[in-house]
């Protein structure tokens, strides 16, 4: 019998994208320190908080596999996170004008059962058009992106702020890489279509 699925977040942009494999699953909101390692770079601390989020549940769901995912940008050596505040927001978004990018999502399937670990980074480049702060400020108002890495939501009007997206997954960009989770789970048993 194949493990049940746990997804370590509780956000509910990688939930409606796990949705989308039509899956069952339970979310449960692991307990990690999400601060970066000093010197560690964007690609890094993705894949070191996906696989530390997962395995922060592991003793809690010992016959399941877990989902792990964690996403940073990177822009001038600086780690991007989520802004919290529209004035970050907007910040943000001026600072991206014009430029690319670099988003880079973690992912980590770990079956409790047999202690087995996948683990891979997407990285995704984004590149920006021209934004004024009048574009910003409409576009943080009407959207919110308060809780999302860059202050854009990709899967909303947030589209409407690039004038190019690099990716071999697109979900990625959103919170979750579907298509190498997808891998992962058929790697470990998973019937999919």
């Amino acid at each position: 019998m194949t493990p049940a699925l746990v997804l370590a977040s509780t956000s509910r942009y990688r939930a409606e994208l796990l949705q989308r494999l039509s899956l069952e699953f339970i979310q449960v909101q692991p307990e990690v320190e999400e601060t970066p390692l000093p010197g560690e770079s964007p690609h890094d601390v993705a894949l070191r908080l996906a696989e530390a989020k997962a395995r922060a549940l592991a003793t809690a769901y010992t016959d399941h596999l877990i989902i792990g995912s964690d996403q940073t940008a990177g822009c001038d050596l600086d780690i991007i996170g989520k802004p919290g505040s529209r004035d970050r927001a907007i910040g943000q978004l001026l600072r991206f004008s014009g430029r690319s990018i670099e988003f880079h999502t973690g992912l980590c399937l770990l079956n409790t059962r047999t202690g087995h670990c996948r683990t891979a980074v997407n990285t995704t480049t984004v590149t920006f058009r021209s934004l004024s702060e009048a574009c910003a400020e409409r576009y943080v108002d009407r959207e919110q992106p308060l809780d999302c890495a860059g202050s854009f939501k990709a899967e909303g009007l947030g589209i409407a702020l690039f004038s190019r997206i690099v990716s071999d997954d697109p979900t990625s960009l959103i919170g979750l890489p579907l298509i190498t989770l997808t891998q992962f789970l058929l790697a470990e048993g998973w019937m999919l279509p």
